[in-house]
């Protein structure tokens, strides 16, 4: 939420911007990660584990099907959530995106 100048009522009022509209309605984005030739499993689970902080072994299979499938969709949540996950994805190397 902002606050903004109406200039119809000469006043500061609060608005709902996109990201506050999503959460409110339920609305959850993908978190998408690509299969790549360049980084290893142990890079991606470790990745994983510490940026989305899952266990190990999630870790583990979220890899296994990204190798195997392409992509997966690693995490769904409201935009605004998934975004720093995402650049912190794409600044350790891997293939990340979000999606709605």
């Amino acid at each position: 939420m902002i606050t903004a100048y109406n200039p119809e009522v000469e006043e500061l009022e609060e608005v709902l911007v996109e990201d506050d509209i999503d959460e409110l309605l339920g609305h959850h984005s993908r978190l998408i990660v690509y299969n790549d030739d360049h980084n290893t499993f142990d890079w991606v689970i470790q990745c994983f584990i510490e940026v989305l902080e899952y266990p190990h072994d999630q870790s583990e299979q979220l890899a296994l099907i990204i190798h195997f499938k392409g992509k997966a969709t690693v995490k769904t949540a409201p935009k605004k959530e998934l975004k720093p996950k995402k650049d912190a994805l794409v600044d350790r190397g891997l293939s990340a995106v979000i999606e709605d």
